[in-house]
């Protein structure tokens, strides 16, 4: 069927209810709104499901959601049918339609004779996690559009293990769910009839309690927040899940001074105080950094809606409030986690630190100067999670530290996800040790370009929305492979990474070798001076990210050397208008 064929069909059929109808009733005539709903089904991913609320194929909706489900029911059910008493263990944030959607999930689960763990209210992503392997369940599910705008929402799925599910896993529960062509074969049932039956399960404070004390466990130098523990603090949940366990456990360690922006503390489905929940804006730490003016704060920490980001906003040596990079908090705590444990005897001789491709690479000078290797995924915290286990089945090294330069990171294995709570809990008592040695944050990341060298990244981020939009995503892609740069800000490419089809090739000499990581739809360049730049599209937003990388002596040139390779992709981009 085309779009208006399918936009008909929801009008007509009987497995769609009133409401939806007079959704759809309402643009009838509007061609455009009509195909954008109805012109694709929405893309079940390798990371599940995100777009935009509202009746449709292509929108986040009961029906979508409920395929998404039945396609995971049927995937447990042939493939792991002990599964089915084990459970699924499902979250949801502070989003439109995140409850609602959170509970159709479990009855269709249910339905088909799967138990179900449903949170009694909003939680953070990094707690199911947490909360699948806890209750020892099959699956997870958190209904979550992370950092998006309001109008979106989105479900991820993790295995038992606790990750996001990746291959083969992935491309099995995406056959089952694209299999499913008929919306009246999804099942569901009755609440009442559901919990009656065992099958749905309200979980809380046990869960909860866990949780927090897994979070204390990764503690590095717990003292040292005793001796500082006047120090003040702003945190700015943004609406979301963060408020309650990042308050409890900052309070547990022993932070007294801490004080949450009141207007964006509730939860809040449209974030009225914010263009964009997410911590990479800095204008999201607006009001937090009006209240650390009056409150004479050194430290802001911000959480994004689903509690698996973080951002870090520290005072400067004039009064000035700086907001940190992704890269520039999870290279602080890699040196304070490692030089902790180092100094603790707490460091195996066998540790592992675990970035993506597109972050600094500072992070591979400090693994080196404390004797872990630094192993590198693609981008997606799932496979950082996906090494976790690995090196939990095969015993070859031992996780330390992980982060990815978008704000997420992980220490520690309670969990196998990025964890804003948990680096909220360190990024605090790091803070303490440094200023019980005199210093600020601020201090601290000028130590490390004094120790490692000045390193800079970038990213030029190019929203192209709607079909047009994906379809230019995808001439800029191929454009790039077939008319490979031979240079970008001035710097020679050295080697060129393409991991959709696995080859590397040196530029000089014409020699390839094999990607040892998945396919996916990124080209990667090491150029000379130790830069380097990645391309690829956002699996998950309407983008196509340019993201790059320099060294040099000092911030000024590290500046310019990033603000020429910008104009590189630029000039790319017009090439391809």
């Amino acid at each position: 069927m085309d779009y208006m064929e399918k936009y008909h069909f929801w009008l007509d059929s009987d497995a769609f209810d009133a409401e939806t109808k007079k959704e759809l009733e309402d643009i009838s005539g509007n061609d455009g709104e009509i195909r954008e709903r109805f012109y694709k089904d929405l893309e079940f991913g390798t990371g599940g499901l995100r777009g935009i609320i509202g009746a449709g194929t292509n929108r986040m909706n009961k029906y979508t959601v409920g395929k998404a489900t039945q396609g995971l029911a049927n995937y447990i059910l042939k493939n792991a049918p002990e599964g089915a008493k084990m459970g699924v263990a499902i979250a949801y944030d502070s989003r439109n339609m995140s409850p609602e959607f959170a509970e159709r999930s479990a009855l269709v689960l249910n339905a088909n004779g799967i138990k179900a763990y449903i949170f009694d209210e909003l939680r953070p992503t990094p707690e199911l996690s947490y909360a699948v392997r806890s209750l020892g369940c099959i699956a997870g599910i958190v209904v979550t559009a992370s950092h998006n705008p309001p109008e979106y929402n989105g479900y991820k799925v993790y295995w038992a293990d606790g990750a996001q599910v990746v291959s083969p896993k992935d491309k099995g529960i995406i056959g089952e769910v694209n299999a499913i062509t008929d919306f009246s074969v999804i099942k569901t049932m009755d609440r009442s009839e559901a919990e009656a039956a065992g099958l749905f399960n309200v979980i809380g404070k046990e869960v909860d309690d866990g949780f927090i004390a897994s979070i204390k466990a990764q503690a590095i130098r717990p003292d040292e927040v005793k001796k500082a523990e006047d120090m003040v603090i702003v945190y700015t949940p943004l609406h979301g899940t963060g408020n309650k366990p990042v308050r409890r456990v900052l309070s547990e360690v022993g932070f007294k001074n801490v004080f949450v922006v009141p207007e964006q503390e509730k939860p809040d489905k449209n974030f009225s105080t914010v263009d964009y929940p997410n911590p990479e804006d800095p204008k999201a730490f607006t009001l937090a950094i009006k209240l650390a003016k009056e409150k004479n704060a050194e430290l802001i920490v911000g959480t994004d809606p689903d509690a698996d980001r973080i951002g870090v906003v520290v005072r400067d040596e004039n009064g000035n409030y700086d907001i940190l990079t992704g890269n520039m908090t999870g290279a602080l705590l890699t040196e304070y986690v490692l030089s902790g444990r180092k100094e603790k005897g707490q460091l195996p001789e066998n540790s592992a630190v675990i970035k993506t491709i597109v972050t600094t690479e500072m992070v591979r000078a400090i693994a080196e100067d404390y004797g872990a290797e630094l192993i590198e995924v693609l981008t997606g915290f799932k496979f950082i999670g996906e090494k976790i286990k690995q090196f939990e089945e095969d015993h070859s090294r031992t996780f330390v530290f992980g982060f990815e330069e978008s704000y997420g990171c992980l220490s520690g294995t309670y969990a196998r996800d990025k964890d804003a709570v948990g680096a909220a809990m360190l990024v605090c008592e790091m803070a303490a040790y440094y200023k019980n040695r005199g210093m600020t944050l601020y201090d601290a990341l000028n130590g490390l370009y004094e120790k490692y060298g000045f390193y800079k990244e970038g990213v030029k981020s190019v929203t192209l929305k709607g079909i047009d939009g994906a379809e230019k995503i995808g001439k800029i892609m191929a454009w790039l492979r077939e008319n490979s740069p031979e240079e970008f800000g001035g710097n020679r490419v050295l080697v060129k990474k393409d991991y959709k089809s696995g080859v590397f090739t040196d530029v000089k000499t014409g020699e390839t070798s094999k990607s040892d990581l998945p396919a996916s739809d990124v080209l990667y360049y090491n150029l000379e001076d130790r830069a380097w730049l990645c391309v690829r599209p956002s699996g998950t937003e309407p983008k196509i990210k340019f993201y790059m990388g320099v060294k040099a002596s000092g911030a000024k040139e590290a500046a310019e050397k990033v603000a020429a390779m910008e104009r590189s992709v630029d000039e790319i981009l017009e090439k391809v208008d």
